[in-house]
């Protein structure tokens, strides 16, 4: 009541300043540039830690600034500090206060509320406001410009926060907060960043702006009810360790829990000194936020200093403090560029004010500083080194790399886990490390240090349980009409029992933690019910899990989450088969189709064609008439299938096309053999249904399961009329339906549906087969609500039951079932297609390409040096060379290199053919002694 009373006057104290109109006139002071001295307050909550180290370090500031003659120039600043209390109400009063004293510019407040007020008045009499302590991300710029926040802005804290959720793989989180602009405005920030991570706040606990321990009591009373285990503390340091008290006496400090504390733990812990043992013991295992100031000159020297600035009172400086004393350099910076620019230090009369009534309020005292804009950009524009690092503003108005330590309470002490930066994330590195490289935010780059988590373990804690109020997690089951080996209920004991039954509860016993179900059925056991209307019923909140044959789709998966699939489950082709042994006349054309015995075909004489040109001009084997070379083509092509062929081939392009032709011969031949011989004496189920292809080029009727998602998927995915579909409830249906036949009323030429039930369905009845290929992959899980942590832990489960194989022994106890006696045969097979020879051709036909361009380039080659002169000179046309090439072509060359083999013969044999010609010379000699006589009587006898 209290504090109502105090907001209202304050809006009434604002009401007076904002109404009636803008205008002013008159100058009411006027300083030369570089007065001797400029006013500036300090807004602070003197009776808190952080406004006790804030005064010290401004006072030092102030003390540093004035003894600097090169800040400004011989100028001295006057700091005037006011004690606001945490008040909004006072704040303004003390904000009026330092208006009628000619204020340039205001250092504080430390509180939002106090600061969401003040902004207004700053706004109006153009005073920058420069608050240390104040990270409210709503106070933005855009609404209160005059507002500069000299610190880090808490949205940055609550994505370092989000990004430790999602590094730890936790999915909600609870939020206690203080009731005010600070928290509200805080967890709304941290609300939107967990949504882009796929996490959320479970439960948002308020607390009042001074709680009693009472309160305290009853908020975390109903925390510990809740689900979530991941509690984010979002409070002021004055009271937060006495929540953390609290929670220690109700066990909220144990194993299972963590605690994220914003900023204010690490600036408690580190400006309280000592700290008392009892404390720490409250916060064993606690996470907190340090705004991360590097180590640099100025914090060096400020830090060497501090004992002695406090006079020996137990205070420690805390990052607030740095940021404090910056704040005033920041302001003895601008000022200085301010009055080098040529700024006075003037102030005008407000007309508002002065066209009110006169009262005691005196509210014509305050008036409009006339630099105050001139003064706001020199601040935006700063760039220095302080004692927090570069200190220097972006486009938005925010401090550049905001960066934090994370920090682990352990013990008598602390220990730094990492740090998070806005431009790598989480790291064990310092953020400074990173600067120089371009931003790295993916997961495999997010890293910290182990944490010791509260129960002093190491383990990472789950994050979440079930909640201790006694609820059970309600499980829709179906409450099926068929094939209720999956899933069956029994009214009468109110009894479920199946597959899909025992490999849940077999889940649940392996999980670390108790979790408190019940079953409901749903349906009325007549028809099966639709699983995309089961997987609704999680949408709508009424249940909380599906349990039974479920299959995982796309579009289930965008309105629930499932575990692992714990059985493989897509849609097949079921048809009626015959068993027959293959006695056509013409089964040796059957290994393969019609593309692929023209192809072949092609080859063969494609193969017999190259050989032909490569071999023609060496081989004699190769040349002749023109009838017998095309027979000689024929034949070498063709013969080589059995490798009966008689030529031999000389030239080694040659050899090396045939010696790959009759690797490809030798593979197509051998699957030929291998497929004719399964065709003629294995026993074939021959069906006219092929397929889904067959069913799509068809028109004839298709049966599916009644309550199956096979419906959807072919009207939508397959284009399937949806009058040819025929639904099916039970087995007998099925067999009804696919003996009548497509020409028959109520008859199908198949039935499409899941591998599971058609598994278990063809396992008594021989006379039906699956035809080709399962055509979707699927399978089924169990559905949970979005989100929800225990689909994560049960696919953990399920995949130790299929390590362990417990999986497949509750499958062998529920499915598996004795073949039929026709087992024995196969499907029949498809014949043997092109694409699984491709390679084989394409390797070959490379090969005579190659052959070819080598040879005739040779050919050229050697046509060119013979007859290129002769043709020059004569002149000849182009018909003439062309046939002239032609004959070249055509006409037979001397082999010029003999085998080894020849090369011994001639060398064995060369004895013998100079025995010969010695044996001929005599013999001429004779024959000519001989010619010359009987010419010689010839004569006498004339």
């Amino acid at each position: 009541m209290s504090e109502q009373f105090t907001m209202n006057i304050a809006w009434l104290l604002l009401l007076m300043v904002f109404f009636n109109g803008f205008a002013s006139h008159g100058a009411t002071t006027n300083i030369s540039t570089r007065p001797k001295e400029v006013n500036v307050g300090a807004m602070l909550a003197l009776n808190s830690i952080v406004g006790k180290v804030a005064k010290v370090a401004i006072e030092a500031a102030v003390e540093d600034v004035n003894s600097d003659p090169s800040v400004l120039n011989g100028t001295k600043m006057i700091v005037t500090t006011q004690n606001s209390n945490y008040s909004g109400f006072l704040g303004i009063i003390e904000a009026l206060r330092f208006m009628e004293k000619d204020t340039v510019a205001i250092i504080g407040p430390q509180n939002a509320v106090t600061a969401h007020a003040v902004s207004h008045i700053a706004n109006e009499l153009q005073t920058p406001l420069l608050s240390f302590a104040v990270t409210d991300p709503t106070l933005s710029s855009l609404q209160f410009p005059y507002f500069v926040r000299t610190t880090q802005n808490d949205l940055f804290q609550m994505a370092a926060i989000a990004d430790m959720v999602e590094y730890y793989e936790w999915r909600e989180v609870i939020a206690i907060y203080v009731d005010d602009d600070l928290g509200r405005n805080g967890i709304a920030a941290l609300g939107d960043l967990l949504a882009e991570k796929r996490s959320k706040i479970s439960y948002k606990a308020p607390l009042v702006l001074d709680p009693t321990r009472n309160n305290i009591t009853d908020v975390l009373v109903k925390v510990s009810l809740t689900e979530s285990r991941i509690i984010v503390l979002h409070v002021y340091p004055g009271w937060g360790p006495e929540v953390l008290s609290v929670a220690k006496y109700l066990g909220m400090m144990g194993t299972g829990f963590v605690w994220i504390a914003t900023h204010w733990l690490s600036s408690y812990i580190d400006s309280t000194i000592p700290l008392p043992v009892s404390t720490m013991d409250d916060m064993q295992g606690v996470l907190t936020l340090r705004m991360y100031t590097p180590d640099t000159e100025p914090k060096r020297k400020f830090v060497s200093r501090w004992s002695s600035l406090t006079g020996g009172n137990q205070i420690g400086l805390n990052a607030f403090g740095l940021y404090a004393y910056d704040s005033v350099w920041l302001l003895a910076h601008a000022l200085d560029a301010f009055f080098d620019q040529g700024g006075n230090i003037s102030f005008s009369n407000d007309s508002r004010l002065t066209q009110m009534p006169r009262g005691d309020l005196n509210l014509e005292y305050l008036n409009i500083f006339d630099g105050g804009s001139l003064l706001l950009r020199n601040i935006f524009g700063v760039n220095m080194t302080g004692t927090t690092g570069s200190f220097k503003y972006t486009p938005d108005r925010d401090l550049i790399r905001p960066a934090y330590e994370i920090i682990n309470v352990i013990g008598t002490g602390v220990r730094r886990i990492g740090y998070w930066s806005n431009h790598s994330g989480l790291s064990v590195k310092p953020p400074e490390t990173f600067y120089t490289t371009p931003p790295n935010r993916s997961s495999p780059n997010q890293s910290l240090y182990s944490v010791i988590w509260p129960g002093e373990t190491a383990q990472k804690p789950r994050g979440w349980v079930f909640p201790n109020n006694g609820r059970h997690l309600k499980i829709a089951v179906p409450n099926r009409a068929s094939f209720r080996e999956f899933v069956s209920y029994t009214r009468s004991n109110d009894m479920f029992t199946g597959y899909c039954i025992d490999v849940f509860t077999a889940a649940l016993n392996l999980l670390p933690y108790a979790v408190p179900y019940k079953f409901f059925p749903i349906g009325d056991g007549i028809k099966n019910p639709r699983g995309t209307d089961l997987v609704h019923i999680i949408q709508t909140g009424e249940y909380d899990a599906v349990v039974g044959d479920i299959a995982i789709t796309t579009s289930r998966t965008k309105i629930a989450d499932f575990t692992q699939p714990y059985i493989e489950s897509g849609l097949v082709v079921v048809a009626p088969v015959k068993t027959t042994l293959n006695s056509n006349p013409w089964a040796f054309l059957r290994p393969f189709n019609k593309m692929m015995w023209a192809v072949t075909a092609a080859f063969f004489l494609i193969v017999g064609t190259v050989v032909w040109i490569l071999e023609h001009r060496l081989n004699d084997e190769f040349r002749g008439p023109p009838r017998r070379q095309f027979v000689t083509i024929l034949w070498f092509s063709f013969s080589t299938w059995f490798f009966a062929h008689r030529e031999n081939t000389v030239s080694t392009l040659g050899r090396l096309v045939l010696i790959i032709w009759l690797f490809v011969v030798l593979i197509i031949n051998s699957s030929y053999t291998a497929s004719l011989t399964s065709i003629l004496t294995v026993q074939k189920l021959s069906s006219s249904i092929k397929g889904i292809e067959t069913l799509l080029e068809s028109q004839d009727p298709i049966g599916y399961q009644q309550g199956s998602f096979a419906k959807n998927y072919l009207i939508e995915e397959l284009h399937i009329d949806s009058s040819r579909l025929v639904p099916l409830v039970t087995p007998e249906e099925y067999v009804r339906a696919l003996k009548a036949g497509p020409r028959k009323e109520g008859g199908v030429a198949a039935v499409i549906d899941e591998r599971a039930y058609m598994e278990l369905f063809l396992s008594t009845r021989c006379e039906f087969s699956i035809v080709g290929q399962e055509f979707t992959r699927t399978g089924w899980g169990f559905a949970f609500a979005r989100d929800s942590p225990l689909s994560v832990d049960l696919s953990t489960a399920l995949l130790k039951l299929s390590d362990n194989g417990d999986l497949q022994r509750i499958y062998d106890k529920w499915l598996l079932r004795s073949p039929c006696t026709s087992r024995g045969a196969k499907l029949e097979m498809d014949r043997l297609e092109l694409r699984s020879f491709s390679a084989l051709f394409i390797l070959c036909g490379g090969a005579c390409l190659v052959a070819l361009i080598i040879y005739f380039s040779m050919m050229c080659y050697q046509f060119t040096n013979r007859y290129t002169d002769s043709l020059s000179s004569s002149g000849s046309s182009t018909s003439r060379r062309l046939q002239t090439f032609l004959t070249f072509a055509d006409e037979k060359q001397e082999v010029q290199s003999r085998s080894k083999r020849r090369s011994m013969e001639n060398i064995s044999n060369r004895s013998v053919g100079e025995d010969d010609s010695s044996n001929s010379s005599k013999r001429r000699h004779i024959d000519q002694y001989s010619c010359a006589s009987r010419s010689f009587e010839d004569s006498n006898n004339a």
